[in-house]
């Protein structure tokens, strides 16, 4: 089994502060540039999101895979990712992510389950893990049976 991967990026200057960032076999590049508290553009991606939905995106694919694995049922599950910047000696630095997944299940009985494996995947996010930031973790675990039809 390989152990080692890459994955490369390209970003393109295009104007400004900002560009376009393409991947290798990824057709739509995304437009970026920096914040607009950083004399940037607003309304556009910027590396700051980028490294955010990294986090959440990396979260959402690990709880699914062991999910999954494990047989739990979902019938939604969403995460909302806050990362925090500061100042500190030599420029700003994220000192902390805030993770906020939130899973419904059909059943009461497969709520300390999820809970369980929301747990895991936090431990097993390879991009949080791969961060220096405090990364916390903020789970919420809904039940909702499902609706029978009449």
């Amino acid at each position: 089994m390989n152990t080692n991967y890459e994955y490369t990026t390209v970003a393109c200057w295009t104007s400004g502060r900002g560009g376009i960032m393409k991947a290798e076999s990824i057709e739509q590049p995304i437009k970026f540039s920096s914040p607009p508290e950083f004399l940037g553009q607003s309304g556009v991606w910027t590396p700051e999101h980028f490294l955010v939905a990294a986090v959440a995106g990396c979260f959402v694919s690990t709880f699914a895979a062991m999910a999954e694995m494990s047989k739990l049922e979902l019938q939604s599950f969403e995460v909302s990712a806050t990362g925090s910047l500061e100042k500190i000696e030599g420029g700003l630095r994220f000192n902390r992510m805030i993770i906020r997944p939130e899973v419904v299940v059909y059943r009461d009985a497969d709520r300390a389950r999820a809970l369980r494996l929301l747990e895991k995947a936090e431990h097993s996010c390879l991009i949080a893990r791969s961060l220096r930031s405090e990364i916390v973790l903020e789970p919420e675990v809904l039940v909702q049976t499902p609706v029978s039809a009449t």
